[in-house]
Order: structure tokens, then C-alpha cells, then sequence
């Protein structure tokens, strides 16, 4: 019996080549999601890779031998004097634009490549700015690149296009908002925020009622923690531990407006404890949102990686924490542009409730560095 793994960018692909080296008599045996080329965990794409086998009593399909294939296809070229003639004059035409084009490269603008390094300075995926060069070289002229600062300033509104915002409001009767995420993104805290801000009110906002609920009964600290926000505040709080204390604390709580539920962190490869995370919150009653809590510091093979794990928990939008914990955006506003997930809020310290706010395009507009853009217009445009 032969057995085989095959990868490729999707699963049409995949099937195809399996197709080709192993014949119709192929048996799949596993698929799972995967990072594909790049290089040190870099500019790598998603990908699928299947495992399987041969029935060793079937005929196998005999294996393509392109090398053979090729060294007779030059062989019937070689015998053809005619074609060789072809050939010549061809390598010839080559020589002749390559000699008169120097290295054979197309020299950049400078604007062109002023840009791609700022881009690459801030971590942004070689897929990124290869899409926004695209669009630069697309829609502006010689002379529009000429203007260095005009430039900036529409690379910045075409990545702040490409930041999607989360926008609905987490109330309801009562509305339950939930935080899932790994270890160490700051959910606690975030969930503390969150209470000030709804439960405390701010300059703009009116307090509603609001309460806490927290499943994080292992970490040490982690209850006496929250406890200690929601006595300052005066918002009350619960600890739960399964899906009947869950669906006891939220009927208890029926008659708030907001219940912020702070959950365990899970390693997103701990498949067991993740499914039992899944199993408590959708024993949620009500109308209940899920959230996924991402630190800013995270590098960008991670970031696809936690965002895929996560997916069975439908999360709404990112809670992005930390930011005041890294100098580059780039790699999350990529990544978040390919997976097509909206932002909710941002948190940018320990202070609690100021160090959060609703997200926009324009907060992380302001953290790349090196762009400059004209603040008040894009201000208006993306800041909320």
C-alpha cells in the first residue's frame, strides 16, 4: 500500500495533483488547514494539505516523468534545424533589450520605492503592498507621483479603506458580550474596561447596567482580580464554572442591559479545551455576541494561526489589546484585511476605563510609521 501527503493553496488544487501522481484509485485520509511557502515564517500563505493512500491491489497510475519528457521534447527540438535557426535569433533579440536595458530592470519612481519601504519598514505582508503598488502605479500619472505627500496621503486612505470596524453596540435584553482568546492578551482586563466604559459611563456615554461573569477559575489571581474591578466600580460579578452555573447567573442577571462574560485562555492548539470552551458559551441564553481578544504584539504567523482556531466560536469582530506594547501595525492590518475580520475596540494600556476606546481606521492610520497624511481629512473620514 503507498501512502502520500500533498499541499497546495486550495482543495481543488490539491485533488488535481493527487489526481496526476496516484490515479483515480487515490483514497484521502486527512485534510487539515496549513502555512505554505515563505520564507522564516514569512509572506507565508493558507493552505490545504491532504494524506491518504494507494490500494496496493489497485493499478497505480504511472508517475509523470517531466524531466523525461523534456529531455525529449529538446531532443526532437535539436534534430530540427529549422527550429534551432528559431531559437538563435530568439536569444539573440534577447541579448539586444537586455544589453540596451542595462541590468534588464525597469528603474522604480522614487516615490514608488519610498513607499514599498515604508511599508515594509511597518510589517505589512508582501501581498499587501504589492496590492496597494498596484493600485499606485494603476491610478496615478508621472506626474502625480512627482508629489511625494500626495501620494502618502492616498495610500493611507486606501489602508484605511481596508480596515473593517465593527460597529454594533454589545446591548440587548440583556445583551451578553463574550471574550475568548489565548493566554496572555489582557481579557481580564479588557472585560474591566468594558464594564467601566458601559457601567461607569464616559464624557459621551450614559451608564447602563451592567454585569460581570468570569469562567477563569485556574489562573491564579484571575477571580480575586475581577472581583476587585467590579467592587470599585460597583458592578456586580459571578464566577461560573459549567453551563448550568452559566444559564443560572444569566437568568439572575435578566434584568440588566449588559453581561460581560471573561473567559479562559486557551492555547489555540489545545483542541480539547477549546471545544469545552465552545460547549459553556453556547449554553448562553439571549442575545449573546462572541469576541475574540488579539494582542497587538503578535507576530504574523500566529495571527493567522490563533484566527483560524478560533473560528468555530463565530466571533463577531477582534478586540485588539496591547497596542501600546508594539511600534508596527502593519502585520495586523494585513492580516486582518485577508481574513476579512472587522475591529471592535482597541486597548492601549492598564489604565481602566481610559486605556480603550471604540475602533477606527484612523487609530491605526496613526501608528504607522514614517506616513505622513493630511490627519484632519482622514481624521474625518475614518475616525468614527
Amino acid at each position: 500500500m503507498q501512502y502520500f501527503t500533498e499541499q497546495a493553496l486550495t482543495n481543488r488544487e490539491v485533488l488535481d495533483k493527487i489526481k496526476v501522481k496516484y490515479g483515480e484509485q487515490a483514497r484521502i485520509l486527512n485534510k487539515k488547514s496549513v502555512m505554505i511557502g515563505g520564507f522564516l515564517g514569512i509572506f507565508a500563505k493558507e493552505g490545504i494539505e491532504m494524506s491518504g493512500y494507494v490500494p496496493q491491489d489497485q493499478p497505480k497510475r504511472q508517475i509523470l516523468n517531466l524531466e523525461e519528457e523534456k529531455r525529449k521534447i529538446l531532443e526532437s527540438v535539436n534534430k530540427d534545424s529549422a527550429l534551432q535557426v528559431v531559437l538563435k535569433e530568439i536569444k539573440e533579440i534577447k541579448a539586444s533589450i537586455s544589453s540596451s536595458n542595462g541590468s534588464g530592470k525597469k528603474e522604480e519612481h522614487s516615490t514608488i520605492t519610498k513607499i514599498q519601504h515604508i511599508l515594509t519598514e511597518n510589517d505589512f505582508s508582501f501581498p499587501y503592498i504589492s496590492n496597494i503598488i498596484d493600485t499606485i502605479k494603476r491610478d496615478c500619472t508621472l506626474e502625480e507621483l512627482d508629489n511625494f505627500g500626495a501620494v502618502q496621503n492616498k495610500v493611507a486612505e486606501l489602508i484605511g479603506e481596508n480596515i473593517a470596524v465593527y460597529r454594533d453596540e454589545p446591548l440587548g435584553n440583556p445583551g451578553i458580550f463574550i471574550l475568548v482568546g489565548p493566554t496572555g492578551v489582557g481579557k481580564t482586563t479588557t472585560i474591566a474596561k468594558l464594564a467601566a466604559m458601559y457601567g461607569v459611563g464616559t464624557a459621551d456615554r450614559k451608564p447602563v447596567s451592567v454585569r460581570m461573569l468570569t469562567a477563569d477559575n485556574y489562573r491564579i489571581g484571575a477571580k480575586k482580580q475581577i472581583e476587585t474591578y467590579g467592587e470599585i466600580m460597583g458592578i456586580p460579578v459571578a464566577c461560573i464554572e459549567t453551563s448550568q452555573d452559566l444559564k443560572k447567573k444569566i437568568a439572575l442577571f435578566s434584568e440588566a442591559d449588559l453581561i460581560l462574560l471573561d473567559t479562559i485562555g486557551k492555547s489555540p492548539k489545545d483542541f480539547v479545551k477549546l471545544a469545552e470552551m465552545r460547549e459553556l458559551i453556547d449554553s448562553c441564553i439571549g442575545s449573546s455576541t462572541t469576541h475574540l481578544a488579539v494582542s497587538a504584539t503578535t507576530k504574523t504567523s500566529d495571527l493567522f494561526e490563533i484566527l483560524q482556531q478560533f473560528e468555530s466560536f463565530n466571533y463577531a469582530s477582534v478586540v485588539l489589546t496591547k497596542l501600546d506594547e508594539t511600534m508596527r501595525v502593519g502585520n495586523i492590518i494585513s492580516v486582518f484585511s485577508e481574513k476579512n475580520k472587522p475591529i471592535s475596540y482597541i486597548t492601549d494600556g492598564q489604565g481602566v476605563p481610559q486605556d480603550i476606546e471604540k475602533a477606527t481606521a484612523y487609530r491605526l492610520l496613526k501608528h504607522i510609521s514614517g506616513l505622513t497624511f493630511d490627519r484632519d481629512k482622514l481624521e474625518q473620514k475614518f475616525g468614527g
